[in-house]
């Protein structure tokens, strides 16, 4: 029952998905973070089915772009969220305090709606030049950039000790998350290999390797850890990365 209700809370807190409500006990937080890349998958699922329904039923131009915005459906941009505040944060080029303190703030800045705009936009550029063949391995990076990102929560200092992230890293039981984190890489990366190839699957690890290295690095320089901003920030930059080194790959074979 525990483990059904670590399941909830994390479907609660990171989708939009209908759960039931369960009370957010300590026991049941230090596994929630274990279930955060089964929403991926469950995106990755979704995308596939949109994909091919749009092109089953001749709105290839809609299948195009809805891949784009669906992830934040679902997630209800909690991430997406994540990514415009730590855009605005790091546009100010402000001390570390500074930069946490406009993490906080509600209001959103001139360069978080321009940072929007073109994530929105470079992401519809490069799902557009996927082809066929590497939409399998589209799927699964939803479980991968999860799977990091739960990874970071477990293993990457805390710029503060409060917060989300704060919040599930200090109730977390950090050593089964972290093997729990690098099972579902394992999976994801050979899912990519027997989907779409070897090649893929060295696209992918080698950009996510370079991406984390980048997320652990600025956030440590200029935040002094982690936050819930930060983890979406990463998650949303990894993701767009990862689907460009697909595009590239999928003009090579």
């Amino acid at each position: 029952m525990n483990l059904m209700g670590s399941f909830v809370i994390a479907f609660s807190m990171y989708s939009r998905i209908p759960m039931p409500q369960v009370e957010w006990t300590r026991e049941r937080m230090k596994y929630a973070m274990c279930f955060f890349p089964l929403i991926g998958a469950v995106i990755g699922v979704l995308q596939l089915l949109v994909y091919w329904a749009c092109n089953r039923f001749g709105f290839s131009y809609f299948g195009k772009l809805f891949p784009v915005i669906l992830p934040i459906l679902i997630t209800g941009g909690i991430h997406m969220d994540g990514l415009l505040d730590v855009i605005d944060a790091r546009s100010s080029h402000m001390e570390t305090e500074r930069k946490l303190e406009i993490l906080k703030d509600p209001h959103t800045g001139a360069f978080a709606i321009i940072g929007c705009g073109v994530y929105l936009l470079l992401y519809a550029a490069v799902f557009g030049e996927l082809r066929p063949n590497m939409l399998p391995a589209f799927g699964m990076i939803f479980i991968l950039t999860r799977a990091l990102s739960g990874l970071a929560v477990v293993t990457f200092p805390m710029a503060k000790k409060s917060g989300l992230a704060a919040s599930f890293s200090g109730a977390a039981h950090k050593r089964t998350v972290g093997i729990v984190m690098i099972l579902y890489l394992l999976i994801g990366e050979v899912g990519i290999w027997y989907f779409s190839g070897i090649l893929a699957a060295a696209i992918v690890f080698l950009i996510a390797s370079l991406v984390y290295w980048y997320y652990y690095t600025m956030a440590k320089r200029e935040f002094g850890g982690i936050t819930g901003d930060l983890a979406g920030y990463f998650l949303q930059i990894c993701e767009l990365a990862l689907v460009a080194g697909l595009a590239v790959v999928s003009h090579l074979v």
